[in-house]
């Protein structure tokens, strides 16, 4: 039999898939501000590349072994139809079938030799005038899937048209058929299934990709791009209210962002306000700083005249009046020191107790006979480790407030409205309590009660009391704060001594 020389298709082995690209469009919002600049493929870019690779390796995973499946197929197509010829010769006697038919049998079966193997004989049923030698063996009986895949490889990649002696089962128990057929039939017909496929394949890659892109777009990248520019026009002007963002209806991850996003602009917001109110306050205050302590000077001087009356009235209430205009000036020179510069280090030194209280009530103006009653209830000979003129501006402000609110339901009755001042030694610790019998704090003004401008509870008020107070007693290395479940409002004070260095003592002592 004469055998035609195989030629391989011109359009063997060429890739039909397009090559995707993408181009990304420059985001150059906020650079100018930011310096930032976004090169390369932005979010969603690299979202199709990655769906795009993601599906196209999954084809791949089933493209694969579909070949070489197709592979084994097209082999039990040609070994089942040769047992349906081996069929025809084992039915008639040895001889009866003419040649020609013969020929035409293994024509149809494209093969150049048909043998059948039984338990009890192997017959060699039909062969060609000429039998090539055969190159490569086939065995289509369990085929672990790595052997086929590898055989199936084998197969395209080789141009050449090799012989293939392939054996299979039949339905007769421990027997086998064997054929011996040429590979580049199985080639070509490999190459048209796995174009077919491959063309099938991306056609699914491509509209899986789509979808999959389409969904990820609309339920994260077109959210995240939201955030982004919300962030980047909100930081352009962030008094601007319009530019807070206005949260979605979603409920997952992307709407958490949303709100705590919105809500961390608020509160932005909120203390840039704050800031912009505390810089106005201390620039007014330091346009009539000057003008205030040149009349505070002269009141100082007109009190020092005063001094020189001869009324028992004048002398008890001259020094007064002068110790206060001291403080006064000294505040005056200092301005608005909160949020502006920091308080200086505290001068700390013994400060008895029971005069700073008394000095607290002058200050405040509960002297006898007021309609607000004072109370004091201070361990006998008790000191305080602190700055005496930071520990008087605390406890100031802190009567001061509670004086406020007991004002606010006038007429007062001191047996009703009482300011009370306790103070206790607990080891290296002084405890001082400041409370009255008012309405006590609201609710909303205990989350800022510290801070400048937001604990005020008073109409009018700026907040700066118990800012300052916070500030002075941190610098102690103190606390402050709010007691609950007492009547009115109690603020209590803690007030740590200093440590003592050991050592130093031990060398004052040597040297006294």
């Amino acid at each position: 039999m004469t055998q035609a020389k195989f030629e391989p298709r011109a359009d063997a082995g060429t890739d039909p898939a397009a090559k995707l690209g993408t181009q990304a469009t420059p985001d150059t919002a906020g650079t100018a501000s930011t310096g930032f600049r976004r090169t390369g493929l932005g979010l969603s870019g690299r979202l199709l590349l990655l769906t795009i690779l993601f599906v196209m390796v999954a084809e791949v995973a089933i493209f694969v072994p579909s070949v070489a499946h197709y592979r084994l197929v097209w082999l039990a197509d040609r070994l089942a139809a040769a047992h349906t010829a081996a069929l025809v010769w084992a039915a008639v006697p040895d001889g009866a079938i003419p040649a020609s038919l013969t020929r035409d049998l293994l024509i149809s079966v494209n093969a150049h030799a048909v043998a059948l193997k039984t338990p009890d004989t192997r017959r060699l049923l039909a062969i060609a005038d000429e039998v090539p030698k055969v190159d490569v063996n086939v065995d289509t009986r369990d085929v672990p899937p790595w052997i086929a895949i590898a055989d199936a490889f084998d197969t395209l990649t080789t141009e050449n048209n090799r012989i293939l002696r392939v054996v299979g089962p039949t339905p007769i128990p421990d027997s086998f058929i064997e054929i011996v057929i040429d590979e580049r039939p199985l080639r070509l017909a490999m190459l048209i299934y796995a174009r077919n496929i491959l063309l099938l394949s991306l056609a699914i890659s491509g509209m899986t990709a789509a979808l999959v892109y389409a969904a990820l777009l609309s339920l994260i990248v077109r959210p995240i791009h939201r955030l982004a520019a919300n962030m980047t026009a909100f930081r352009a002007h962030p008094e601007d209210v319009s530019r807070v963002i206005v949260p979605s209806a979603r409920t997952d991850e992307i709407g958490l962002a949303e709100h705590e996003l919105g809500a961390m602009q608020r509160e932005l917001q909120s203390t840039l306000q704050s800031k912009s109110r505390l810089a106005a306050l201390g620039l007014a205050v330091s346009k009539i700083n000057h003008d205030l302590r040149n009349m505070m000077t002269s009141a100082h001087l007109l009190s020092d005249r005063l001094s020189a009356i001869d009324s028992p009235e004048v002398q008890r209430f001259t020094p007064m009046l002068i110790r206060a205009l001291d403080r006064a000036i000294g505040f005056a020179e200092s301005t608005l020191t909160y949020g502006a510069a920091q308080e200086k280090p505290p001068n700390r030194q013994k400060v008895a107790m029971a005069p700073m209280a008394e000095e607290v009530r002058e200050t405040v103006g509960l002297l006898p006979g007021s309609a607000i009653g004072w109370v004091t209830a201070i361990e006998r000979d008790l000191e305080v480790d602190a700055d005496p003129d930071h520990l008087l501006r605390i406890l100031v402000n802190l009567a001061r407030n509670a004086v406020q609110a007991l004002e606010q339901r006038a007429p007062n009755d001191p047996a009703r409205d009482q300011v009370r001042l306790a103070a206790r030694r607990e080891g290296a610790v002084v405890s001082i309590e400041v409370s009255d019998t008012g309405p006590g704090v609201p609710p909303m003004a205990r989350a800022h009660l510290f801070e400048a401008f937001q604990g005020s509870t008073r109409r009018g008020g700026a907040g700066l009391g118990l800012a300052i107070a916070a500030e002075l007693v941190r610098a102690h290395g103190g606390d402050i704060h709010l007691v609950d479940g007492t009547l009115g409002a109690t603020f209590r004070i803690t007030i740590p001594d200093r440590a003592v260095d050991l050592s130093a003592e031990r060398r004052h002592r040597a040297r006294a």
